[in-house]
């Protein structure tokens, strides 16, 4: 197959690859899934790069921090480049998540079925109102959050979703962090405060709106 043959992955130290590589990596692995369930066996750095709006110089510079994985002239093989991106992502395994927050945020998210297979299963959901504790939210039964250090614990948990409101996320950072959680998405609209060694994604779409209307026409709507 091209490229798998070729390939030499190379022994690598985390804190030498710069975050914003590890960023790109999970939207690469998107990408050539998509294209394994289309039936392409193999992809270029330039068809990538076409569908990702990236140079295929910088994808082909950023995969070489983990190894050769193609061939010049007949590019990547894209199962074998799919399962190397999983195994360096660590997602070639499920991983055990906490979601905190039963709100319809919550809801969404504990009944979404795109987390299991890439990689994720939310094992447990947490909420600190005692009428949504007992509640069915996607394959969890809601319990109160003093029970998220014994679920963090029976799972080895390390990654934890806040989905609750800004006004809780801290207090509900600290119960996680305490519990032994490494990795937290927070959905709250605001910076959480936490030690260094708790790594923290935010997602947050009035961000990214505001981000967005910068370089709109003004269109508000008239009050």
């Amino acid at each position: 197959m091209a490229g798998e043959h070729a390939a030499q992955v190379v022994e690598i130290e985390t804190a030498d690859i710069p975050d914003i590589v590890i960023g790109r990596l999970p939207v690469y692995l998107r990408t050539l899934r998509l294209l394994d369930e289309q039936g392409a066996e193999v992809t270029s750095s330039q068809e990538m790069g076409v569908l990702l709006g990236i140079s295929s110089a910088q994808i082909r510079k950023d995969l070489s921090h983990f190894g050769e994985f193609g061939k010049q002239g007949t590019g990547y093989n894209v199962a074998y480049l799919c399962r190397q991106l999983e195994k360096i992502l660590k997602v070639d395994c499920i991983w055990p998540v906490v979601l905190v927050g039963a709100g319809y945020l919550g809801h969404a998210l504990a009944s979404y079925n795109g987390f299991e297979h890439r990689g994720y299963r939310i094992v447990g959901v947490f909420d600190s109102d005692p009428a949504k504790v007992g509640a069915q939210v996607g394959d969890a039964i809601v319990q109160p959050t003093p029970a998220i250090a014994q679920v963090v614990r029976k799972y080895r948990c390390q990654i934890a979703i806040i989905a609750v409101p800004a006004v809780a996320a801290q207090t509900v950072a600290d119960e996680l962090v305490a519990a032994g959680i490494k990795s937290i998405l927070c959905y709250a609209p605001l910076t959480l405060n936490v030690p260094p060694a708790v790594r923290v994604e935010y997602i947050d779409p009035v961000i990214s709106f505001q981000h967005m209307t910068y370089y709109l026409d003004k269109g508000c709507i008239e009050e």
